[in-house]
């Protein structure tokens, strides 16, 4: 017999990235009476990692809780567990997982920028697990905002994505979640929700998402969807509860991925209470859980009754479509940029640590044993990972971003991105050139008569890394791209990689202002006086199309003549300092990125100016 706990609702929460999520879930912990008057939390309070903070976006998916006793609430007040969704595509294994622990999804769209690429991704997902949608069009205060098209515009993406006749039938809430208010009549463009608060958002979730259901007197079956770690607890797996009750101490049976079934014991029993995970003795169906207790378990598997362990399905994610490869520092400066983690045992260490916990993420050896090739969803993701590990105290070498290709049929296929890019009328032309060298295909173009365009493309993944610098320097910032992986299509041919060569230094030692001004004509420094180099490390970018090696450590010949100041004073370029992002989308097939703490440097993967001569004069003749 099926029954259901009208308690509880779980809801994730999914979006384009900016679009307002976190903000929301903020408003909705505050309303509801989580934190105290006097408390002091942060804006955004669900960003808790400091890369996050940085950013402004999520990268890890979270869950809270908020208790509502509100007008609409049966007796007893009712629990809703949300989940606190990433927005970047690249982040698409952590949207995946969040979407096996609920039984309904907030889709968020901005009132102004409508459906992105991203807000089709996220929802083709949650419709393909027929789960039931409630829109918000959040942001309706912003003074751009364009409310009935943009709900057409969600329609529309709807009917796009195939949805059910149930599916379709959706409620529309319009919030304005940084003031905290939501109504279900729709505001003036750019007016205030009616609603005085969340409360009319809370009672259409209530009617909007069911319960969750299960069967009476079913043996336990609980997921495991996500980890965690504690320094008290060690690891944690955190569970959906589909069937059954689970207890502190008592004995479950653990099904792990590869079939085998082990006995274990569950030492330690959380659940969410607003932001802090509170001790409790049981949890029954639809409650999300922490487990400590089982160190080695991963996502996807089961705990289950030990007389009765049935599985549930293993939660599969889109493959990866971007690698680079990540090793120890080999550079002649190893270890002196601030690293203490430099050893290949200790890098893949923390690359393996990774892999428990990031579902989207492979790892594969290559022919040396102290580098692997590392596979995401796309370069932002794997150069989080890259920070990340930076700012543990790794030193490591990082190899250029490649695609992962497939053979399908006996041909070779690569990877398509969705993108979509909204820029000012005036660049149309720039654009439309830069997407044309990178082999990008128009699918649609909308002039909104407002003064800006969308354009949408499919393009193969390789033109987009890189694109993103060249296309804010060509469109003077004002610019926004999203991209989000599509299909396999067969290989495009040769693209053209950035059209400059390198400025390359020819021996080691300390750089002087008086070389950098000699050679600041020949294009564009990385480096300042006094920075350590050595040979086949980049300085700069040469403005022409080929490599060039160059003294950056030169120094002027002194006479025993009295000088004028004048004559020493360097007038110097202030040089330009790369992010690590901007450092990988600037290296070619034949450079690398060393990363320590301290420092980004550019490098050739070859150093020694005679073996990349070697090389050159091999290809060619082989060519």
């Amino acid at each position: 017999m099926t029954a259901t706990r009208s308690d509880l609702r779980n809801v994730a929460i999914v979006a384009h990235v900016d679009h307002g999520k976190t903000t929301l879930v903020d408003a909705m912990l505050w309303q509801s009476g989580a934190f105290r008057a006097n408390q002091d939390i942060d804006d955004r309070v669900m960003d808790s990692m400091d890369l996050e903070r940085e950013k402004g976006i999520t990268i890890l998916a979270k869950n809270t809780s908020v208790r509502y006793v509100g007008p609409s609430a049966p007796e007893g007040g009712v629990t809703f567990n949300i989940i606190d969704t990433p927005g970047h595509a690249d982040f698409g294994g952590e949207v995946e997982r969040g979407l096996e622990m609920v039984d309904g999804v907030v889709l968020l769209v901005d009132a102004s920028e409508g459906p992105l690429p991203q807000t089709r991704f996220v929802l083709r997902k949650a419709l393909a697990k027929k789960l039931p949608v409630v829109l918000v069009i959040n942001k309706v205060d912003r003074p751009d905002a364009r409310i009935a098209e943009v709900v057409d515009e969600a329609y529309e993406l709807f009917l796009d994505l195939d949805a059910t006749d149930e599916q379709i039938d959706f409620p529309i809430v319009y919030t304005s979640a940084k003031v905290g208010r939501a109504s279900t009549e729709r505001p003036e463009d750019g007016g205030m929700p009616s609603g005085e608060n969340l409360e009319q958002l809370f009672a259409t979730l209530l009617t909007a998402i069911p319960a969750p259901s299960y069967d009476e007197g079913a043996p336990l079956q609980a997921h495991v969807t996500n980890l965690d770690a504690s320094p008290y607890l060690g690891r944690l797996a955190l569970c959906r509860v589909h069937q059954g009750t689970i207890r502190k101490g008592q004995q479950v049976a653990w099904m792990k991925a590869d079939g085998t079934v082990e006995r274990a014991k569950v030492v330690e029993l959380l659940m969410t209470e607003a932001l802090d995970r509170v001790p409790v003795d049981s949890a029954g169906p639809g409650d999300i859980i922490a487990v400590a207790g089982l160190p080695d378990i991963t996502i996807g598997e089961t705990l289950a009754d030990p007389e009765n362990p049935v599985a549930l399905p293993v939660i599969t994610v889109d493959e990866p479509s971007i690698s680079m490869t990540i090793g120890i520092n080999t550079s002649p400066l190893a270890g002196r940029s601030g690293g203490t983690k430099l050893t290949a045992s200790m890098v893949r260490a923390r690359l393996e640590q990774e892999l428990i916990g990031n579902v989207s993420i492979r790892m594969l050896p290559t022919e040396r044993p102290d580098t692997w090739e590392v596979q995401g969803r796309g370069e932002l993701q794997l150069a989080i990972l890259v920070e990340l590990m930076k700012r543990e105290g790794f030193e490591l070498t990082v190899g250029k971003p490649q695609v992962v290709t497939r053979v399908v049929d006996g041909k070779l296929h690569e990877p398509m991105e969705r993108l979509s890019v909204d820029i000012p009328e005036d660049y149309l032309g720039v654009v439309t050139q830069l997407m044309a060298l990178r082999k990008g295909r128009m699918e649609q173009m909308v002039n909104h008569g407002t003064g800006w365009v969308r354009m949408e493309y499919l393009v193969p993944a390789r033109g987009l890394i890189g694109f993103r610098t060249e296309f804010l320097t060509e469109t003077r910032g004002t610019g926004l791209l999203h991209h989000v992986f599509d299909r396999y299509e067969p290989w495009h041919g040769e693209l053209r990689t950035r059209p400059t060569g390198s400025l390359v230094a020819d021996r080691t030692g300390p750089t002087t202002g008086f070389a950098l001004a000699n050679l600041q004509e020949r294009g564009t420094m990385f480096v300042g006086p006094g920075t350590d180099v050595y040979e086949g490390m980049i300085v700069g970018e040469n403005s022409r199309s080929d490599d060039l090696d160059v003294n950056p450590t030169k120094e002027k010949k002194l006479t025993n003549m009295r000088q004028s100041s004048g004559d020493i004073l360097v007038p110097l370029i202030p040089h330009k300092q790369l992010s690590l992002e901007q450092a990988l989308e600037f290296c070619r097939e034949d450079e690398c990125v060393e990363v320590a703490p301290s420092a980004v440097r550019i490098r050739k993967v070859q150093l020694a100016a005679t073996d990349r001569a070697k090389s050159r004069s091999k290809g060619a003749s082989r060519g």
